[in-house]
């Protein structure tokens, strides 16, 4: 009697610290998965599905050239019933037609019980073989209809950060933008404070600050952002000074006259 083989996956991001972190949280919770093969954008997706023919295809929605919504349409057009996860960082996308069962999904940063979540319907459907098939056609074609629309109607409209790559020692680490307390910068590096210690970046705040949410980040000194879950108090001062307070730590981040505004409703 052969061995029953390992549920295979692909896993396709263009960011490849991601890539590894989702192989890393895959390998805690189902060891017995085999990840056959990565991709940095659709075309290469579509190209390891046809090699390896996965049990499952997790696919990041933004990618250069084919896009995961693109990719997803050329390998269920294939007929080999690989199970489709979207990954992505706008929870935009988050919608019912998810819940109808054809496809999954993912919102970066992962949150552990919503993968594990994942991760048990999946071992359900690889487990019969064909469940996942059963929902194809045209289940599957109509939630790719419903994300095609809205992906048109955001345009070229970019998620915000979810994650911030920092030098931490001699290691590369990627820090959940939900675990940042505060930024600041100086001439050359700008200080990533988050929940696990500090970080360097080579990045300035006025980059920076185009890419975080602004109903949770907002810039309160030319040279600092902070994130509003993390302030405790702002303790107003003499000629329209302040200085934010922290819940998780002591330093005090004075507020320039330029944004006091910022608090001035809060």
């Amino acid at each position: 009697m052969s061995e029953r083989r390992r549920p295979r996956a692909i896993v396709a991001d263009d960011e490849p610290l991601l890539r590894e972190h989702l192989i890393a949280q895959l390998a805690s919770l189902w060891p017995q998965l085999e990840v056959v093969a990565q991709a940095r954008n659709g075309r290469e997706a579509v190209a390891a599905v046809e090699a390896h023919a996965p049990d499952i295809a997790f696919l990041d929605i933004h990618m250069p050239g084919l896009n995961g919504i693109e990719a997803a349409r050329t390998i269920g057009a294939r007929g080999m019933g690989t199970a489709l996860v979207f990954v992505t960082a706008y929870e935009q996308y988050a919608v019912q037609a998810f819940e109808r069962g054809a496809i999954d999904y993912l919102i970066k940063p992962f949150e552990p019980q919503r993968l594990a979540d994942t991760v048990a319907r999946l071992r359900e459907r690889v487990a019969a073989r064909g469940t996942h098939a059963a929902h194809g056609g045209a289940a599957i074609d109509a939630v790719l209809d419903e994300l095609s629309a809205r992906l048109r109607s955001l345009g070229a409209t970019k998620p915000w950060l979810a994650w911030i790559k920092a030098s931490v020692g001699p290691n590369l680490r990627l820090i959940p933008v939900d675990e940042v307390i505060y930024l600041r910068s100086d001439e050359k590096y700008t200080l990533v404070a988050w929940t696990g210690g500090d970080a360097l970046i080579r990045r300035p705040i006025r980059e920076l600050i185009e890419e975080l949410d602004p109903q949770r980040f907002v810039q309160i000194h030319r040279s600092t952002i902070v994130n509003l879950r993390a302030v405790a108090q702002v303790v107003r001062g003499p000629n329209e000074t302040a200085d934010v307070q922290l819940k998780a730590r002591p330093e005090l981040l004075p507020v320039s006259r330029t944004y006091l505004h910022v608090f001035r409703q809060m």
